[in-house]
């Protein structure tokens, strides 16, 4: 029997995983996190813009009026400081949504193509709906051309808003709204680009589009190994659409779209982990280039860009566009005059009544029709609230109105803007309310529903081949993939203990992802359990391999057999023959195809637990799939 000689084990976590207690974060819940607590900061924008705006309303249009020059030669771009944050900074935040988008697309909930239908014609009908309302207001008024500004929804503030309602509403929710917005966005961009762009220049155009198949050619021949290259032609694009007439914050939502997301695979992260010890043996400067090149290629571009740019776009551009854009200036004649104007009513009435009624009856009338093929991933009250959250137009709504409008038609554009915000928060929070005085059943059948949620596991728990702890029929099951020698799998296992110990419903499964690269002794004490098993004692020979975490060596091995009550003769054969080999490697196999590439990783009924697996964060997951199936069961019988 072959062994590697004993290594101290790693003390960071591998492949990003997070110390039990702390509060890792899937990079969904890092952009909506990032997403809310930049509402707070918009929100701020905007009321800084209005008081700025009424203290001195000549210094406010003095300063985003300035003119500045951006000049290479002959050639050059001269705009006001006002549209070069809302043609040019704000490329870069729907450049953002695009990531997002993306990372959905290819590894989030939109993977399953299907998915994307529902949300795809509540976003549509969401926008057709106010912009009905609008033109129904303003009929005959020559004001009829500003209806885009009734349509699309602030993704900053819709999400802001509904991280103030908290728990009371589900974490899927999140996802649709998200998809919902990023549907609005790219429907408002394309109206932008062709209801609200200038005269066009076609060449210009042409140009534009010809530079973005070039965008195509070099993605196709060299994936995304040459960033700068990708940078460059789309600030050429950029260039190009403005020359054309055509607004170009187009661009940063289509390169966004082109980006795509992968997760860290493991080869490529024991290459990095085999980089690094290079480097600990020569910490040379051509060494620590390729360590830091590796560790970056381990992650897709989408990743690392959204990392780099989302705090940016959320904390300092669209902030900076409210400050530029929402300034008015307040008084009672003019909110009395705003108020009776079809322009501030109809963007008003179009996102309080229209949004709600638009995606909730899309989502209603698309279930009916599919037959419930096509269902929401929540439960009706929360695609009502969902509805009324959509009804905060912000961002966009501003960029379309300082396009379709000026002089007092664009305050009273701003008013509308401004007031339907406070009446979505104030729709949301009855809503929310009304949902929160129901039976606790009924809460949870109208926030939840019976639709059912996306798996991630791959390869379903079979009872006859995986390790199982707890009752067979148990409507949860807590999956994790783990280590013997990881030390945050060493700090996970009281908590699966106690979860078990206070949760009589749930069945714990374990399979095996040692990490070599990293955890030396891993491969073979997964083979140890498995030849344990060979003798109907798996569980014993983990437990006692947990709780010596730093002690697997062979001669451990045989010791822990020996306390269990194994034959260790016959231990020690399978160890040696490594009969559990192929057992570990289909395990590993398994985490493969779900995308696992570091431990703990817990699936919660096959869906990937994203966020701390300290006592509390893995009860509510519990807690919530246990109240997921038991609706869903329910709905079956029904």
């Amino acid at each position: 029997m072959t062994v590697p000689s004993a290594v101290p084990s790693e003390t960071s976590p591998p492949s990003g995983q997070t110390l039990c207690g702390e509060a890792p974060r899937s990079p969904l819940r890092a952009f909506l996190q990032t997403e809310t607590g930049s509402a707070a900061v918009l929100l701020a924008g905007a009321l800084a813009a209005l008081v700025w705006a009424n203290v001195s309303a000549g210094s406010y249009e003095t300063l985003w009026g300035t003119e500045l020059s951006v000049r290479i030669g002959s050639g050059g771009v001269d705009l006001e400081l006002r549209e070069w944050l809302n043609s040019g900074l704000m490329t870069l935040f729907f450049f953002v949504v695009g990531l997002e988008a993306r990372r959905e697309f290819d590894m989030g909930e939109l993977r399953e193509r299907r998915r994307i239908t529902l949300p795809l014609l509540a976003g549509l009908s969401g926008m057709l709906v106010p912009v009905a309302i609008y033109l129904a207001v303003n009929a005959g008024e020559d004001s009829v051309h500003g209806w885009g500004a009734a349509m699309s929804t602030d993704t900053a503030f819709a999400l802001g808003m509904l991280a103030v309602f908290g728990k009371r509403l589900p974490g899927s929710l999140r996802v649709f709204i998200l998809t919902v917005a990023v549907v609005d966005d790219f429907l408002a961009l394309a109206v932008i680009a062709f209801a609200y762009s200038g005269a066009i220049s076609l060449p210009a155009l042409l140009t534009a589009l010809g530079l973005f198949a070039v965008v195509l050619l070099v993605r196709r021949t060299l994936g995304m190994r040459v960033p700068s290259a990708y940078a460059v032609l789309g600030v050429a694009i950029w260039v190009a659409l403005l020359t054309s007439g055509v607004d170009p914050v187009v661009t940063g939502l289509a390169m966004g779209l082109l980006t795509y997301a992968r997760p860290a695979e493991r080869g490529d992260l024991e290459q990095a982990s085999r980089q690094f010890r290079r480097f600990r043996e020569q910490p040379t400067p051509e060494l620590e280039r390729n360590v830091r090149r590796q560790i970056a290629s381990t992650l897709s571009p989408n990743d690392r860009l959204q990392r780099m740019l989302h705090p940016w776009t959320s904390y300092v551009i669209v902030p900076l566009f409210a400050l530029a854009n929402a300034g008015i200036t307040l008084s009672t004649d003019q909110l009395t005059s705003a108020f009776t104007s079809p322009v501030t009513l109809g963007i008003l009435l179009g996102y309080v009544l229209g949004k709600p009624l638009g995606i909730i009856g899309a989502t209603w009338l698309t279930t009916r029709v599919s037959k419930g093929r096509l269902h929401p991933p929540v439960g009706w009250g929360a695609i009502t609230a969902g509805g009324t959250l959509a009804g905060v137009g912000f961002t966009v709504s501003l960029l379309i109105a300082t396009l379709a409008f000026d002089g007092d038609r664009l305050e009273q554009a701003k008013v509308g803007i401004l007031g339907a915000v406070l009446c979505s928060f104030l729709l949301s929070w009855l809503v929310t309310g009304v949902i929160g005085a129901l039976s606790a059943p009924s809460r949870a059948r109208a926030l939840l529903g019976t639709g059912q949620t996306i798996v991630d596991l791959s390869d379903p728990v079979d009872m006859d081949r995986d390790h199982v702890r707890g009752p067979r029929d148990a409507p949860v099951t807590l999956l994790e993939y783990g280590d013997f020698e990881c030390p945050y799998c060493g700090l996970a296992e009281p908590v699966v203990r106690e979860l078990l110990a206070d949760f009589g419903d749930v069945r714990y499964v374990w399979r095996h992802l040692p990490l070599p690269d990293v955890h030396p002794g891993a491969q073979l004490a997964a083979e140890a359990a498995e030849a344990a098993d060979r003798q109907g004692r798996y569980w014993e020979m983990h437990e006692q391999m947990m709780g010596h975490q730093g002690d697997l060596l062979p001669k451990d091995l045989l010791r822990y057999a020996e306390e269990i009550g194994l034959d260790t003769d016959r231990f020690l054969a399978d160890l040696r023959a490594g009969t559990g080999a192929a057992r570990v490697a289909a395990d590993v196999e398994s985490a493969d195809l779900s995308g696992v590439s570091g431990t703990p990783t817990f699936f919660v009924n096959g869906r990937r637990h994203h966020g701390a697996y300290d006592i509390d964060a893995l009860s509510a997951a519990v807690k919530a799939a246990r109240q997921r199936a038991s609706l869903a069961g329910a709905g079956r019988k029904d």
